[in-house]
């Protein structure tokens, strides 16, 4: 419901004291025994420390991952590990076989680093459940994103007494690096003077002809050429590397006349995706190192120093949700690095992102990137940007008095064909906390669940329609703990597939302790990437005192409005981590409090005295221009072919320009 144009501010009614809860109506399953990790789900204490996702994953047999419904499970499951303290990858590697864990060997490039990504296959999981050594060295891990390649075994992965692999023609002085989608590195914005490519180095994370680019959508999967894509590289175990050496053979090969041909040049390498008009990486890639356009051209060392460039699977840009991203940022981090002297100075931007996560630094993936720039000792430097969804109703937070309950009203889109979720964090310390979920159409909610537990919402065949997985500590973050609601899609054009209700999601929080609870609900990010048609649709949150009337002042987070929906908080939960850069996004020409760009967090917090979980990242580090004027959003930037010239808005273009201008520093 829209809240009335200029409505007086009032304190929201009292909310009524719960105890007794209902146990008729609609009823709770148990989680099943996982078909591939052996884990009994259902068993008391079983969800504590696991990542939620893997959970459900088991539960709905990876129908999220694109898997048909009763279709057999992936063969290898991608995830990302964080170890002990005092534990190291070749320690792991000692404790376990290449045939059920296969770590890419430039892993073993940095002995201190206590994270790596992995493939593993059943037999992990039970050997973590029963072999002690290897169960101390392991302290969590998160399910990546299991479609494709990342299902398949790790080709020349880590082997007890394997030495690193060296790279060649690693690159010293200044380096600037970017990990995107849909990165044209053959336009003229990033040749040298000579007309040869900058990129020395360019990794393609996908193994396959027929990939998941924008407007394709494959039947079978015909590996890449690598006489034409270029060979796998050793240390990362898949996907295709070009050298800058590479690229310029080819380039020669391709120009007639003194020009050149790129939509041949990327035909020859495959690269189809390029042959769109427009690119989201290359866009930012141009921002952060490109010779600028005519309007605004560069002369500054960013448009002259070395550049690599990996370009994520396109899997990874059709889940927006995230769900790929650990696995597929730290790899390109870690292959970045290698090629690399460790006397470079590295600046790398990673414009992606997701809204849900703690928030406060301690994913494993915000944690492993923190880890890495502190094992770098100044030389690699980061930037990521704030977030989009200031507006998005994505986000609630508020406190629960001893004795409290909240409703919150996730209102979930018809004709969604990806499954959503909605995270709800709570303090680990906070005792009494418990959820009940009251679907659309329904008059009773299902029993409420408290910490520890878990459930299933089944529908008429069986299949599950939702799941709230309730841990006490979770792996997707420390201090705070995750309870995961999962919705299966509105939509499916799959006959057998389960499909969840549309409309709004009553979900109840309550506090029967006898202490105060500050808790925050994130709704995932759902929408559809530039280029794109997946069919997901945002699911976002309402209340009738949030204020959506569009007046002056109604953008911002005002301290006495009672709505638990916040836009402050609303974050990249990719750029909380204590070392990276968060950029927010700003209006290049604006009047005074008018220069944020509605969309990005703001700086300071309009609403920075509400009551937040400890740690917390609510404000940018820094900010930088992602529209040029209140009617005119966006920022000018390269079109995928040389010569053109396109309109982004949104803080992925900012953080490149701050990624250039440390590249500039002295």
């Amino acid at each position: 419901m829209n809240a009335a144009p200029g409505r007086p501010k009032q304190a929201r009614p009292a909310v009524r004291s719960t105890k007794g809860f209902r146990t008729s109506g609609p009823s709770w399953s148990p989680l099943p025994t996982g078909k591939f990790t052996g884990i009994h789900w259902s068993a008391p204490g079983a969800i504590d420390g696991q990542d939620p996702y893997l959970a459900w994953a088991e539960a709905d047999g990876f129908a999220g991952y694109r898997v048909e419904p009763k279709g057999k499970p992936p063969k290898w499951l991608p995830i990302v590990i964080e170890l002990t303290p005092g534990a190291n990858v070749p320690a792991l590697v000692d404790a376990s076989n290449v045939k059920w864990l296969q770590i890419p060997r430039v892993y073993l490039n940095l002995p201190a680093l206590r994270f790596c990504t992995a493939h593993v296959k059943p037999r992990f999981f039970k050997k973590l459940r029963t072999d002690p050594q290897l169960r101390g060295l392991i302290q969590r891990y998160e399910l990546g994103l299991p479609v494709g390649h990342h299902t398949q075994p790790i080709h020349d992965p880590c082997t007890p007494g394997s030495p690193p692999v060296v790279a060649p023609d690693r690159l010293n002085g200044k380096v600037l690096a970017v990990i995107d989608g849909g990165l044209a590195f053959a336009n003229q914005v990033f040749l040298n003077p000579q007309g040869r490519t900058r990129v020395k180095h360019f990794w393609r994370q996908d193994d396959t002809d027929d990939g998941n680019w924008p407007g394709n959508e494959p039947r079978h999967q015909t590996p890449l050429d690598p006489a034409r894509a270029g060979p796998r590289p050793r240390d990362m175990g898949y996907g295709h590397e070009l050298s800058g050496a590479a690229i310029n053979d080819a380039m020669a090969e391709y120009t007639h006349g003194g020009r050149l041909d790129e939509d041949a040049l990327y035909q020859h390498f495959q690269l189809w995706d390029l042959s769109k008009p427009v690119n989201h990486g290359t866009h930012v890639m141009s921002l952060a190192c490109g010779k600028g356009n005519l309007l605004d051209p560069k002369d500054d060392e960013a448009s002259r120093c070395d550049l690599i460039a990996v370009q994520l699977d396109w899997s990874n840009v059709l889940d927006t949700s995230g769900g790929a991203m650990n696995v597929s940022v730290l790899d390109a981090l870690m292959y970045i690095l290698a090629r690399c002297t460790p006397q470079a100075r590295l600046v790398v931007n990673i414009s992606w992102g997701t809204l849900a996560g703690p928030h406060d630094g301690s994913s494993i993936l915000e944690a492993a990137m923190d880890q890495l720039i502190e094992l770098c000792e100044g030389r690699l430097q980061v930037t990521v940007p704030a977030g989009n969804a200031y507006q998005s109703r994505t986000h609630a937070n508020d406190t629960l008095a001893p004795g409290a309950s909240l409703p919150l009203h996730w209102r979930v889109q018809p004709d969604d064909h990806t499954q959503s979720f909605l995270e709800i964090w709570i303090p680990c310390g906070a005792e009494g906390a418990a959820i009940s979920v009251k679907p659309p159409g329904h008059a009773q909610a299902l029993p409420p669940l408290h910490k520890g537990q878990s459930g299933l919402w089944l529908g008429n065949d069986g299949l599950p329609l939702c799941s709230l997985v309730f841990p006490n500590d979770s792996a997707l973050g420390t201090g705070s703990t995750c309870a995961l609601l999962a919705l299966a899609p509105t939509f499916s054009r799959h006959p057998k597939a389960a499909t969840a209700p549309a409309g709004s999601w009553q979900v109840t929080l309550t506090n029967t302790g006898t202490e105060s609870v500050v808790f925050d609900a994130y709704v995932e990010r759902d929408d559809v990437a530039l280029g794109q048609n997946t069919g997901a649709r945002q699911s976002y949150f309402e209340d009738a005192w949030y204020d959506t009337s569009g007046n002056i002042g109604s953008f911002v987070d005002h301290p006495d409005n009672p709505t638990p929906i916040r836009r402050s908080g609303t974050f990249n939960s990719l750029s909380t981590g204590q070392n990276t850069v968060s950029v927010g996004g700003i209006r290049r020409h604006a009047s005074p409090g008018a220069h944020f760009a509605r969309y990005s967090p703001r700086k300071p917090d309009p609403d920075a005295r509400r009551p937040q979980r400890a740690g917390v990242k609510k404000v940018p580090d820094t900010l930088a221009a992602s529209d040029d004027n209140p009617a005119l959003w966006g920022v000018l930037g390269a079109g995928s072919l040389s010569g053109s010239v396109v309109r982004l808005a949104g803080t992925s273009s900012a953080a490149p320009q701050e990624a250039r201008r440390l590249i500039n520093l002295p």
